[in-house]
């Protein structure tokens, strides 16, 4: 039976059973009940963080982590606090696509992409960003494959397979196979797959010292899987899990810190495209408070490598509204990425299987994003998660063209104005909590705000405050 089918068929044992307290893995060891009210380990330094996205092939004309190694104090000045690294381990060969192959279609998890250069060059690399003080994140797939993987031969028992044949991964939304035909789907009803897998997370905490790890597509693989790893990889020390997934909001229980807010970079692209009102984010926001436990937090971003290949860069998918909607998602509850190239004001799209080198410049946009990032590093009411403050919503009469909320923690207290329209805006503020004296974070000009009063925006125009 394929692990999406038996995954469903178990979650509806337990929701008829209601009283069931405990869950076993394949093997029968019990593990930890992901229904319980309680977040998974945090490291300390997340608590503010924020994270860039690295795309080893393109991130230099080398494509190696020399090449990433250098640039560590530039991303450190930037503001950056995990580096996020794309897959580095071998392109499987078989079924490839384009000329270099897929990152995410893997030949040997306890290995690195000779391209990129060796186990020595890559532990360099996190030895540096560790004496600068940044973590290294890196890149996970647990649901598949390359189709000449060493498991593939050794293993084949660890594989999904129809008609004695393996298959490439099943949608679980859809129960519909994937076009992903350079990869084969593993099964999680083997006990020795599921420890291979743990073995072979841990490798890289234990060997390497990484921070933790980015996790495709994390809603392919049961629930109960992440249950039983985070224990095993917080044994080495206590790693960051971020899941590329949002519906799923026990992965918030099971293992993950953060996840994909993908419904929010949905909403933002509508709203840059006229297709949404701006009030629309507060039902969005209203929608996952209550779906998600209380200590969750999402991802929020603008770009990433699969938005960038796939569906365009910031400017064809945001257009005029591109640095106001990157405002939002750095000030908003939830920790901002930044995909590497947008300081450089990245106007391409990055080809995903060949080699396309970012260019980039003399970094024109670093100043805007420093300034967003410092911001979050030094106000407490920007942090991540129960550390931060929660958006407050501040009325105006034009709320369907104006965003405007504060976020306060103690004593810190941001305070944002956004036009999320093509045309000037003039609205009057209602609402308390927010009056006071302030700073605008990029003009450094002194702003006093009280209620009632009016405030005048120019076509996707924002303001960023702080006391």
């Amino acid at each position: 039976m394929n692990k999406s089918y038996l995954h469903v068929l178990l979650s509806a044992l337990l929701l008829a059973t209601g009283c069931q307290q405990t869950k076993t893995d394949q093997s029968g060891t019990v593990i930890s009940d992901t229904t319980k009210q309680s977040a998974p380990p945090s490291p300390e330094w997340a608590k503010n963080a924020t994270i860039y996205e690295v795309n080893i092939r393109q991130f230099s004309p080398e494509g190696n982590f020399k090449a990433v190694e250098e640039q560590l104090p530039r991303l450190k000045e930037l503001g950056v606090d995990i580096v996020w690294l794309m897959p580095i381990y071998p392109i499987s060969q078989k079924n490839k696509k384009g000329t270099l192959g897929s990152p995410y279609a893997i030949a040997d998890y306890k290995n690195v992409n000779p391209a990129y250069g060796t186990l020595a060059d890559f532990k360099s690399l996190v030895n540096r960003a560790h004496a600068l003080g940044l973590r290294i994140v890196l890149d996970w797939v647990a649901n598949h494959t390359g189709r000449d993987h060493v498991w593939v031969n050794e293993h084949p028992d660890w594989y999904t397979k129809v008609n004695g044949k393996m298959i490439a991964p099943i949608d679980p939304k859809t129960g519909k196979p994937t076009d992903w035909t350079d990869v084969v789907d593993l099964n999680y009803n083997n006990p020795d797959m599921r420890k291979g897998m743990i073995d072979a997370m841990q490798y890289w905490v234990k060997e390497c010292g990484i921070d933790g790890y980015r996790c495709d597509v994390a809603g392919f693989v049961p629930n109960d899987f992440w249950a039983e790893l985070r224990p095993q990889l917080d044994k080495i020390k206590t790693v960051f899990m971020l899941a590329e997934w949002e519906d799923e909001p026990d992965h918030f229980k099971s293992c993950f810190n953060m996840n994909y807010g993908w419904s929010m970079h949905t909403m933002m692209k509508a709203v840059a495209k006229g297709a949404r009102t701006a009030d629309k984010i507060d039902s969005l926001r209203e929608a996952n408070q209550k779906r998600f436990p209380k200590w969750y937090y999402q991802m929020l971003f603008t770009q990433n490598h699969d938005e960038n290949a796939n569906n365009g860069t910031l400017a064809e998918s945001f257009g005029p509204a591109a640095d106001a909607l990157v405002v939002l998602s750095s000030t908003l509850e939830g920790m901002p990425l930044i995909y590497n190239g947008m300081e450089a004001n990245l106007n391409k799209r990055l080809a995903f299987f060949e080699k396309d080198t970012i260019v980039w410049n003399n970094y024109p946009k670093s100043d805007f994003y420093k300034t967003l990032l410092t911001l979050k590093h030094r106000n407490r009411a920007l942090w991540n998660g129960l550390d931060g403050g929660r958006a407050v919503k501040i009325p105006t009469d034009h709320d369907d063209k104006v965003y405007a909320f504060y976020r306060q923690r103690d004593n810190d207290r941001v305070t944002v104005f956004l036009n999320l329209s093509n045309e000037p805006q003039t609205a009057r503020l209602t609402g308390d909590g927010y009056a006071g004296t302030y700073t605008d974070v990029f003009s450094h000009q002194p702003v006093e705000l009280k209620p009632e009063i009016t405030i005048t925006l120019k076509p996707w125009e924002y303001r960023v405050m702080t006391n």
